[in-house]
């Protein structure tokens, strides 16, 4: 792990309550699709982030969901706005994505957990992978979607890769899929057993999902989360 001086490149909204945020790192540097980084407030005040983007990519990609005036990621998105430059601690995590694997890959994300499972899509699309690649991510409602149409294009390029938003709220014109997104998977997906599964959202959520997959048949050798070391 090394702390990194980084060039606020850009910050926008994503979302009324998801914004985007462009680092370019003062040097190159090396993580694995699916770790982490430290947002470094102070010597003693560091907050994690996923990374979103892939390690091919030039700048780093954060996606943090900040809801109320003074949250602790709203306080992160101030200091950005605030400074050209900011340190970061980098690479962090243990459920990075095992690239010697070749089995199927089951990536799932509720909210902004996504950022973790797009720096592994958008990885495997870099370099052409032929695994089968199945992601689903679940939002409370469609408002709460971004870039649905990039995604949907990343995923296609892949030459086994599928999307599936999941949405627990719809609206009238809504073309998905509609539930728990866990639980759609679990109607879609019969073998979860064959799966590298990885998974990012809320700790209590996480628990859920690795509790029901493996009722369902999965084997939590390979299931994967940074939430899986708390709960």
């Amino acid at each position: 792990m090394k702390e990194i001086q980084c060039k606020v490149q850009s910050i926008s909204s994503l979302t009324e309550y998801v914004y985007k945020v462009l680092l370019k790192p003062e040097q190159k540097i090396d993580f694995l699709p699916g770790q982490y980084l430290n947002f470094v407030m102070s010597d003693e005040d560091k907050r994690p982030f996923s990374i979103a983007s892939s390690p091919n990519e030039e700048l780093i990609e954060l996606q943090i969901g900040a809801f109320g005036a003074d949250s602790y990621p709203m306080q992160v998105i101030e200091r950005i706005k605030e400074n050209t430059n900011v340190t970061i601690e980098i690479p962090l995590g243990t459920a990075a994505l095992n690239t010697e694997s070749e089995r199927p890959l089951l990536l799932l994300a509720g909210g902004t957990g996504f950022s973790y499972i797009k720096s592994m899509f958008e990885y495997l699309a870099n370099i052409k992978s032929n695994r089968e690649v199945i992601v689903y991510w679940g939002l409370r409602d469609p408002s709460a979607c971004y870039e649905l149409e990039k995604t949907t294009n990343t995923i296609n390029s892949l030459i086994n890769g599928k999307f599936i938003p999941v949405v627990e709220t719809p609206h009238d014109d809504w073309q998905n899929r509609i539930g728990m997104v866990h639980k759609v998977v679990m109607k879609d997906i019969d073998n979860l057993a064959d799966y590298d599964i990885y998974i990012a959202g809320r700790f209590d959520m996480v628990g859920v999902v690795r509790d029901d997959f493996v009722t369902k048949g999965a084997d939590v050798k390979h299931m994967y989360a940074d939430a899986f070391a708390y709960i």
